[in-house]
């Protein structure tokens, strides 16, 4: 009731200030570089265009920490736990990310990019990830069961085994992906893009041979 006394912009603070209190600390433009987060507790709180430069964090708790415009680069996430870990804007760039359940987050305005970076039995399952890039990444045997992937693009990814299942894929670009499976029946495609090469990863389920 007390907020109907108050500004628009005054909520906001009101609500900033709840925030820190409960997280501990609001870290701003800061590089933090070839820390090993294994063996040191990333410091709880919200993280705001942060760049993080050869750190490890596998095995490393990063539960319900906000990243927001941060940056990644050549970071080990192996193992990580990433329960209700929130990544707004968030890249990352020459990372591991091997088998990291990225259906833990906090789906709310999730949006993320992945650059050089290995993803392999890494899930997605059930997430809403429109516009996603994927450049030059390993996505083997990844899951995308029931991900709205909608105008995403996969620049040069090796989707061997990777799971399509009820997937949306609508307006997805495919044309420089490889090693994909992707069931036609199971999956919306509608204005997919994918090279003439490549159409072969949609008839894999027929059985038969093309020359």
């Amino acid at each position: 009731m007390y907020f109907l006394l108050l500004k628009p912009s005054e909520i906001i603070q009101f609500h900033h200030a709840i925030r820190n209190e409960e997280m501990g600390n609001y870290i701003e433009n800061k590089v933090f570089e070839k820390i090993n987060y294994s063996e040191k507790e990333l410091t709880k709180g919200e993280y705001d265009n942060c760049s993080f430069v050869d750190c490890i964090f596998s095995n490393s708790d990063l539960s319900n920490i906000p990243f927001i415009e941060c940056k990644f680069n050549n970071c080990d996430f192996s193992m990580a736990k990433i329960k209700g870990t929130a990544l707004k804007d968030v890249k990352f760039i020459r990372c591991k990310l091997l088998g990291l359940n990225f259906n833990d987050c906090n789906d709310f305005l999730l949006s993320v990019e992945f650059e050089d970076s290995l993803l392999n039995f890494a899930s997605f399952y059930k997430l809403k990830l429109k516009n996603t890039k994927f450049k030059n990444c390993n996505l083997q045997e990844t899951d995308f069961t029931e991900t709205d992937l909608t105008r995403s693009v996969f620049d040069n990814c090796d989707l061997s085994r990777a799971t399509f299942e009820h997937t949306v894929l609508e307006k997805v670009d495919f044309r420089t992906a490889y090693n994909y499976n992707i069931d036609p029946e199971e999956n919306r495609l509608k204005k997919a893009k994918f090279s003439r090469a490549g159409v072969i990863g949609l008839l894999n389920k027929y059985d038969i041979d093309i020359d």
